[in-house]
């Protein structure tokens, strides 16, 4: 039997100051090795270590790859790396495909750690917008480990512990003062064998692709159904995947998108679109102006006339295009359930 020693945590939105409190509880015997992942831009400094190390009385760094981790230590996703664990007791950090548009992303680090530790894994989801992190807690869960969610009520961005609890059976909803005690009080305890749970071929081929493994070559075809969207960032089809009630997706060269980050990457994207339309049309305009008054007194009097009123009908267009910018609304699962409720 052996004792419940990895924490993987993950956050996003209001996750800094989440992390300075539940840090700060951990003792300093902790009997258990903690790692982090926090939504970070690709060229942030890297600098919650010094942050959380000024919060708490365990020692933080920033993950260095093929580092041998040791328990009483908080390890930290770098910025543009994912975080991944190893069975013989290594850290990975690859710059593996996105997933749900980040790297850092929470699930490849909860997959990992549900992939190589089983049941000695506890997962812990704070604060944060969308909804990375639900699949990576659901590979915890289906591989025996522990799951803790802060509770949404009192979270600064309720949606990812929302979407853990709604799409995971979790084992603790406690609020973020209560974490660090039930922590300290979880890693004590034993747990099963590890190969009471087996390890799913799907987990086999996500693990690999974030090892950076070519992802047509380790067999993500075998695991989705082509959909007729595209991969927002490579353009490629995306597979969808399906989990129980729940579906994410997948394109062949690794990228992976949950639902709501699928949702909002599109948006984006709509929006992208349609400022280009509104720059489109009014170059048009630009150019037919200036050329209306380059001929305008001229024996082209008239074309420049003419001109000008092309002119007038494309900046109505663009005018329209602008207020569909200004109405574009923001998609995600939480405002299409809310707008159900109303």
């Amino acid at each position: 039997m052996q004792g419940k020693d990895i924490i993987v945590i993950g956050t996003s939105s209001g996750g800094i100051e989440a992390l300075k409190e539940l840090v700060g509880q951990l003792p300093p015997d902790l009997k258990a090795a903690v790692f982090i992942v926090l939504h970070v831009a690709p060229y942030s400094l890297g600098i919650l270590p010094e942050i959380l190390g000024r919060a708490g009385r365990l020692p933080v760094t920033n993950a260095l790859d093929w580092e041998k981790f040791e328990q009483g230590h908080i390890y930290v996703a770098p910025p543009d790396h994912h975080l991944l664990l190893e069975s013989s007791g290594y850290l990975r950090i690859t710059r593996g495909p996105r997933e749900n548009r980040f790297r850092p992303a929470i699930d490849p680090l909860f997959r990992t750690a549900a992939h190589e530790f089983g049941p000695r894994v506890i997962g812990v989801i704070l604060t944060g917008w969308l909804d990375d992190g639900t699949a990576g807690m659901g590979a915890v869960k289906q591989r025996g480990g522990t799951c803790i969610v802060q509770n949404p009520e009192e979270a600064f961005a309720p949606a990812i512990p929302l979407s853990v609890v709604k799409e995971v059976e979790v084992d603790h909803i406690v609020s973020l003062k209560e974490i660090a005690p039930l922590l300290a009080r979880l890693t004590s305890e034993t747990t099963d064998e590890k190969g009471v749970y087996p390890v799913s071929e799907e987990m086999k081929t996500e693990v690999k692709i974030a090892r950076e493994d070519n992802a047509l070559e380790s067999g993500i075809m075998k695991w989705g159904e082509p959909s007729p969207y595209a991969c927002p960032e490579c353009h490629g089809v995306l597979l969808q995947l399906k989990e129980g009630n729940g579906m994410r997706y997948r394109c062949h060269t690794g990228h992976a998108y949950s639902v709501d980050a699928l949702l909002s990457e599109f948006s984006d994207k709509t929006e992208d679109s349609l400022w280009s339309a509104i720059r489109a049309l009014e170059e048009n305009v630009i150019l037919m102006r200036h050329l209306a008054s380059h001929f305008e007194g001229s024996e082209r009097n008239g074309y420049a006339a003419e001109l000008l009123k092309k002119a007038q009908d494309a900046q109505r267009r663009a005018d329209l295009v602008r207020q569909a910018v200004m109405s574009h609304e923001k998609l995600s699962k939480e405002k299409i359930e809310q707008t159900q409720g109303d």
